[in-house]
């Protein structure tokens, strides 16, 4: 895909919505969740997840980002 048309913020949002995670709030690069989830887009293909405040990790591919939080939110929140 090429890179000038490629917007990394509108992809996340798919895939947020997709996997049905639910979004709180988007200031910028910022995307708040539910359960105390950000995600912060920190380039075309880099997203940092965090939770409560804490890195948890930072993901490349959007499908893994996704099912790692509905993952954990099946766990702890379940």
């Amino acid at each position: 895909m090429d890179n000038e048309t490629f917007d990394p913020k509108a992809f996340l949002l798919f895939g947020l919505d997709h996997f049905q995670i639910q979004v709180e709030k988007i200031e910028g690069k910022m995307i708040y969740l539910q359960h105390d989830y950000l995600i912060e887009i920190e380039g075309p293909s880099l997203y940092k997840l965090m939770h409560q405040g804490q890195v948890v990790a930072p993901f490349a591919d959007v499908e893994q980002l996704c099912e790692f939080i509905r993952q954990d939110i099946s766990l702890n929140y379940g």
